[in-house]
């Protein structure tokens, strides 16, 4: 069904393509091709774009603000193969083209986390997931672990890996990870912030302690937003998601929180498989908003926006 047009109700997303300078930048990067679990998260970059014109640009303030008046707000379309040695150093080459606006890297699997913060040049990382992705070898469950020990196979540009010290993950959940990842974060130094450590201390305090931590260095800080961190309810199209995880609007706040520091330069939304999405299309549209919440953030930097806060 057609969406309906008011010229006085601006739709979101429909944003100029890049042509070299900007404040924020969209990138599809969907990669699929060596997922632990079947996804069609290949198709997720376009699903968000079309979900994005569901929802209008402005935060309500008071003042309202539009993004689209104190933001350029650009989009460089899609890597057209991610996956693999020379789409990862496509992936890497492209995001450092689009530097020094603040990348959103649409996903496809969590695969992308590795090049895209390797190309965002980044220090540090902060994730929101359910799994830690420090496995062995290169699929969807590995980006993390490869951030601190693998170089790049076809990159042309130096990249440097992240020192685990500066990473922190953010909603680990129970029975979604095995011990000795567990004990693979804790003997490299990885701060691991549980599902229940969240919710006991709220998102104010643990996202000041993630910055302190990711941000301790002079360089960028990348935000990977791995939504099947959040229950099941709200995040069916995710492959893994689990019942009892992150609310949306948990997800949300802590996605615009994170993003109004300065030392975040990057972002990726990951784990969304748009042709596994109920007939509501509740997960894609949740990844649509986290672009938004993004991109408030980024307006916030400038006192531009406020931070969604909890029901009551």
């Amino acid at each position: 069904m057609a969406l309906s047009h008011d010229p006085l109700w601006p739709r979101a997303g429909a944003w100029p393509a890049f042509e070299g300078e900007a404040d924020a930048v969209l990138l599809g990067v969907p990669t699929w091709r060596t997922s632990l679990s079947p996804t069609g998260a290949h198709a997720t970059p376009r699903a968000v774009r079309e979900a994005l014109q569901r929802y209008s640009p402005t935060l309500m303030g008071p003042p309202a603000v539009d993004l689209d008046a104190v933001l350029a707000i650009r989009d460089a379309g899609d890597i057209e193969e991610p996956d693999g040695d020379d789409g990862e150093a496509a992936t890497i080459a492209r995001v450092r083209e689009l530097s020094p606006a603040f990348v959103i890297a649409l996903g496809g699997d969590n695969s992308l986390t590795y090049p895209v913060a390797l190309g965002a040049a980044a220090s540090g990382l902060i994730t929101f997931d359910a799994h830690f992705d420090l496995r062995d070898g290169v699929s969807n469950g590995t980006p993390v672990r490869r951030l601190v020990e693998d170089a790049p196979a076809a990159a042309t540009v130096p990249t440097e890996r992240i020192d685990p010290g500066r990473i922190v993950q953010i909603g680990i959940a129970d029975f979604a990870n095995s011990a000795a990842y567990a004990q693979r974060a804790a003997d490299w130094g990885i701060r691991v912030i549980t599902l229940d450590e969240v919710r006991r201390r709220g998102v104010d305090d643990v996202v000041g302690e993630a910055l302190e931590v990711a941000g301790a260095t002079d360089g960028r800080v990348h935000l990977d937003i791995d939504v099947d961190v959040c229950d099941r309810s709200v995040a069916p199209g995710c492959p893994a998601s689990v019942p009892g995880g992150l609310a949306a609007w948990e997800l949300r706040a802590l996605t615009r929180a994170v993003a109004a520091d300065h030392r975040v330069g990057s972002a990726d939304i990951a784990e969304v498989d748009a042709t596994a999405d109920v007939e509501d299309g509740r997960t894609v549209r949740l990844a649509a908003l986290c672009v938004l919440e993004l991109l408030a953030g980024v307006a916030a930097r400038n006192g531009g926006a406020t931070r969604i806060r909890a029901p009551h």
